[in-house]
């Protein structure tokens, strides 16, 4: 199967602040102190899909760098700069743009380059799944996360009916939602988290944004007659701003007539928060971290990340602290406690939603 993946890494990640910074965000990071990167654990999690020659990552300038040390194995041409971030269609474009180039009948997944998967394996059935059903069709496939709780900082599909781990059409695309809008989805059953993870092919893809999306599909066929000279860097950097700003979501999926679901209990999360560091930090019973990690459980419910790092009546906690010298906390109660590059933030998990905003000041 000609099978490609296209990993999204361009995000900053501000509401980890200051562990993720915009020179160095989130999907660089070893947030879980487990020895790899989230773009590392991206990667291997495709792995028994698609060949690692057939990977492409779509991420800033500012990140290609980084991206080249942490991917060596990923060919250097397939690791695309955007001269400016203008959201997830034009990115998908680019990227799907590029891969017509070379492999005009390619099956192309694409997918953040941020997200925990725990059930890898039932990841890669479902992958296997959605290749299956869109390859040589016009169909679309978005992956739907079984939802473990009322979530509100997600968006949710919503399905034709509820089957897991089988192919469902799509409803209809749902914002994130207030907290009894969002009980109300999961009393319902047939509604899921949205990953951002979509399969399709490139003909497919191309097709739909030519239709919904012309003129981020006019700039991109204006890009692409430069593909391969000495003028392609001179020509992206010239029209990619030009172009709509606008997610896949907006742009395509919520307009597209095939569009279907394939939801399963993937243990997935966006680590989007420290709470959902916490919640993911590895247990002592479970798999040992490797060499090089620094995560741990530990009495009282808290969570650390770094290398000397001691607690004195805390409960509740997550501290991360990875490449900090000793770090002593006591006396706070389910409070966060981050530390990188002579930087400090202490506040309630109750009130993380406002660390973007603290950090912004």
């Amino acid at each position: 199967m000609n099978t490609h993946v296209v990993i999204m890494a361009g995000g900053v990640g501000s509401r980890l602040w200051p562990v993720s910074l915009p020179e160095k965000p989130k999907q660089f990071i070893d947030l879980l102190g487990i020895g790899k990167t989230l773009i590392q654990m991206t990667v291997d999690r495709f792995r028994p899909v698609c060949d690692l020659g057939h990977f492409w990552v779509v991420t800033s300038e500012a990140y290609v760098g980084i991206v080249r040390e942490q991917l060596p194995e990923i060919p250097k041409e397939q690791i695309l700069a955007e001269p400016v971030p203008r959201n997830t269609a034009p990115c998908i474009a680019y990227a799907c743009w590029k891969i017509k180039a070379k492999y005009p009948d390619a099956n192309i997944i694409v997918t953040p380059a941020d997200a925990l998967v725990i059930n890898v394996q039932r990841f890669a059935d479902v992958i296997r799944k959605a290749l299956n059903f869109t390859e040589g069709s016009g169909n679309i496939v978005t992956v739907g996360i079984e939802p473990s709780r009322p979530e509100t900082g997600y968006g949710y599909i919503q399905a034709e009916e509820r089957r897991t781990d089988e192919i469902v059409k799509v409803r209809e695309f749902k914002e994130k939602p207030d907290l009894p809008t969002a009980q109300s989805y999961i009393a319902a059953g047939n509604y899921f988290w949205n990953a951002g993870i979509f399969v399709w092919s490139c003909k497919t893809i191309i097709s739909e944004l030519r239709k919904h999306a012309p003129q981020i599909a006019g700039v991109m066929d204006s890009i692409a007659a430069s593909f391969g000279t000495w003028k392609e860097e001179e020509t992206l950097r010239e029209l990619f701003p030009t172009c709509e700003k606008i997610s896949i979501d907006y742009a395509v999926m919520e307009k597209s007539k095939e569009i279907f679901v394939i939801a399963s209990d993937l243990g997935w999360s966006d680590l989007g928060s420290f709470s959902s560091i916490k919640e993911h930090i590895p247990m002592p019973e479970e798999d040992p971290v490797p060499d090089g990690g620094s995560a741990k459980a530990i009495e009282g419910d808290n969570k650390v990340i770094g290398k000397d790092i001691r607690l004195f009546g805390c409960e509740g906690c997550i501290v991360h602290a990875e490449g900090s010298e000793t770090v002593v906390v006591s006396g706070l109660k389910d409070y966060i406690v981050a530390v990188k590059d002579g930087d400090v933030l202490v506040c309630p998990i109750s009130e993380e939603q406002l660390i973007k905003e603290y950090s912004a000041k």
